[in-house]
């Protein structure tokens, strides 16, 4: 199919809850830039349906802005974070190859060379939409400092609950639980090497409780889930919505800790070493496993996410990462 270098088609959230797709001129490609060619995005469920719905605080329109993104919350705007594509203009290095790129859901795009990072060999393009979840697990892993032996609970079997689930159980030594109330998510914690439970039947006296569900319940749970002087890590990210915790009885007299992960920060302990460029390096070749694949629930075409988007945002229970396939990602097969 015949590359149109002049334009492009992207979706934007026109209003709260309803999306469209918009066309825009690209202008002649800026020295030190690349042109790509999207071949897939990725959809996951959380930080995306609070935008599209218009649940970002104007607290944090700010801290909340992806990199390319465009137009303002609540809306018009166009957001997303999991774009993988072709390099098809730039520099010669570049030319041809598969990269992962911070950037919304949009057809064609130019970004500056060093926003793009080359996918590692035998990563297929289709899977590397979950870069950003795992990075996102990665740094919550740092930030809960699990270590050989640990008794872990990971509440939430969406991806990035998963995503902590396979790093968690390959630490020498772990007993890993991946709890949710959806009983079909057994098999993929099996698959993850990690145990099931529903939150009725989840182990006490853990570790590390790790609250990934995005509901309420779910972190009032992993409280009582934590041992004495445990550490609970709240990966979730409610948007506008208030929480309330039980924070009475024996929270004080158990010497809990309750912490906040986020991935847009690098725990303290790692600045001296790491940056965001290595933090991604390592998410993407963690990637290459094959038993991940699974977190792919879904695909569909490009032109038709307006219509989409409305029901994987309201969270139908299956849903995990949903793959978007661009019309180029045909030719790249």
């Amino acid at each position: 199919m015949p590359i149109d270098r002049d334009a492009a088609t992207a979706f934007w959230i026109a209003t709260p809850g309803r999306g469209e797709l918009r066309r825009e001129i690209l202008p002649p490609l800026p020295a030190d830039h690349v042109q790509v060619t999207a071949l897939y995005s990725g959809i996951s469920r959380g930080t995306e349906s609070l935008v599209f719905h218009g649940h970002v605080p104007p607290t944090e329109y700010q801290r909340m802005r992806a990199p390319f993104q465009a137009g303002d919350f609540p809306g018009p705007v166009k957001y997303g974070y999991a774009s993988v594509g072709r390099v098809d203009c730039g520099p010669a290095d570049l030319m041809g190859r598969s990269v992962f790129c911070l950037h919304p859901h949009q057809d064609h795009y130019q970004v500056p060379a060093t926003a793009v990072t080359p996918l590692p060999e035998g990563l297929p393009p289709g899977r590397a939409v979950l870069a950003a979840n795992m990075e996102t697990a990665i740094n919550g892993i740092w930030d809960a400092g699990i270590g050989p032996g640990d008794r872990v609970c990971v509440i939430g079997a969406g991806v990035v609950g998963a995503l902590v689930a396979y790093l968690a159980a390959r630490i020498p030594g772990t007993r890993v639980t991946l709890v949710d109330i959806n009983e079909g998510r057994a098999a993929l914690a099996q698959a993850l090497g990690a145990g099931f439970a529903r939150p009725e039947a989840a182990p006490e006296d853990q570790d590390h409780v790790i609250h990934v569900s995005g509901q309420p319940d779910g972190l009032d749970h992993a409280l009582t889930l934590a041992g004495d002087e445990g550490l609970v890590l709240e990966m979730s990210w409610y948007g506008d919505r208030p929480v309330t915790l039980p924070l009475g009885g024996a929270f004080h007299a158990r010497r809990l800790t309750l912490r906040s992960s986020q991935v847009g920060r690098l725990p303290p302990s790692r600045t001296p070493r790491w940056d965001y460029r290595r933090r991604l390096a390592l998410a993407l070749e963690l990637l290459k496993d094959p038993v991940l694949e699974p977190l792919i629930s879904g695909e569909s075409d490009f032109l038709a996410l307006p219509r989409v988007m409305p029901s994987l945002a309201d969270g139908a229970g299956q849903v995990l990462c949903h793959r978007i396939r661009y019309p180029a990602a045909m030719s790249n097969d």
